[in-house]
Formats: structure tokens, sequence, C-alpha cells
């Protein structure tokens, strides 16, 4: 087996990281990688992955569908309009990570999400343009396990950072373009990494 594989019980390889945890290995299987062009799905993941820092993408991948309830599914044009009033109505919320300043970003975020329709026509025209034009031959652990961040992603935060947005760091940037599908990061070996290639080749960039 190689370095960074693990097997499941159905014997296949995969990627390390979701270890054991049946919630985490089905979102490695289903979702992690998989190209995506939907924006209420990218502007989802792009908030969430603001909600990680300082935390385990489990934890809040445990608490997803309460975050979905507490901001009207990621709906970013009506969190856009949501009022001080909300903030408190969320950070009353147990249900999901009660941090003032994240919350106030997601609202925040969601503005400039509105911001950036306008100007590209969708969110997933905008993101997508920071797909790699080429990716290393090579996706093992010694490299995957050692890469926080790439001139991608660094690109795309900085840009986004001009135009306002917050909480959106080189790193998470490059977390959330992980799990988007704009690279595809499964290790080789691991079971899906041959499947989201294959959906990467017919996926159609918008």
């Amino acid at each position: 087996m190689k370095e960074g594989l693990i097997t499941g019980i159905d014997g296949r390889a995969r990627c390390w990281w979701p270890g054991d945890d049946a919630e985490y290995l089905a979102y490695h299987d289903h979702e992690w990688g998989h190209p995506v062009a939907n924006d209420i799905q990218l502007f989802e993941k792009i908030c969430l992955e603001g909600f990680q820092a300082g935390l385990s993408w489990l934890t809040i991948l445990r608490k997803r569908q309460k975050f979905r309830a507490a901001f009207d599914d990621f709906q970013f044009e009506t969190v856009a309009r949501y009022t001080t009033a909300d903030v408190d109505r969320l950070l009353q919320d147990a249900g999901i990570v009660r941090h003032r300043r994240k919350i106030e970003s997601t609202i925040n975020n969601a503005q400039r999400a509105c911001d950036l329709v306008d100007e590209w026509g969708s969110l997933a025209s905008y993101f997508w343009q920071y797909e790699p034009a080429e990716r290393p031959k090579r996706c093992d652990y010694a490299s995957l396990s050692q890469l926080s961040k790439t001139p991608e992603s660094s690109a795309l935060s900085k840009d986004l950072k001009k135009r306002g947005w917050s909480f959106i760091g080189p790193t998470t940037a490059y977390a959330f373009m992980q799990a988007m599908g704009l690279v595809n990061d499964h290790l080789e070996g691991c079971h899906s990494r041959q499947l989201v290639e294959a959906k990467r080749n017919l996926f159609e960039r918008p």
C-alpha cells in the first residue's frame, strides 16, 4: 500500500484524511474533488471553509445541515440582506459555530458574491478562471501533505480580498479549490482519483 492510502472495510484504497469516519468517507467518495459549477454550492463551500478556520473540516461537515438551515441554504442573495437581528439570531444558534466575525463575514461575502454575479454572470465563471493550466505529474502523499497553497490559490485569495471578501486566505482558497474540483488532489492509487478525473474531463467549464 502506498504511503498516504488507507484500505476501507469495502477493500477500496482511499486518501488517508477521512480515516474511518462514515460521514467523512462519504464526503471523500462522493463530493470532494468532484467539479462543481453550481453557484449556491460554491458559495456554501467558501463560507464553510471560512468557518473551519481553527477547526477541523469534520467538525463543520457534521454541522453542515444546521448551517444550511441557519443561513437559508446559502442563497447568497438572501444572506446579503441579513441585518444585525440576523447576526444576533445566529449567535444564539447552538447548531453552528457561533463566531461573530465569521458570521458577519458570511453576510459580507454574500453581498460581494452578488457583485461578482453582476460582473461575471455567475460565481462559477469567476472561480473557474483560477483552475490551474497544468498540474504536477505526480499526486502522492509526500507532495500533497506539504501543499497548503498554490500560485492560483494565492491569486484567488488576493483578488477576493481586493473585492472586499474576508476569511479567505491562500490556504482557505486552496482547500476550496480542492473540494470543488478545480484540481484533482485524490492521491494516486485512491479509487476516487480516476472517477474524479473522468468527471473533470467531461465537465463543461463555465
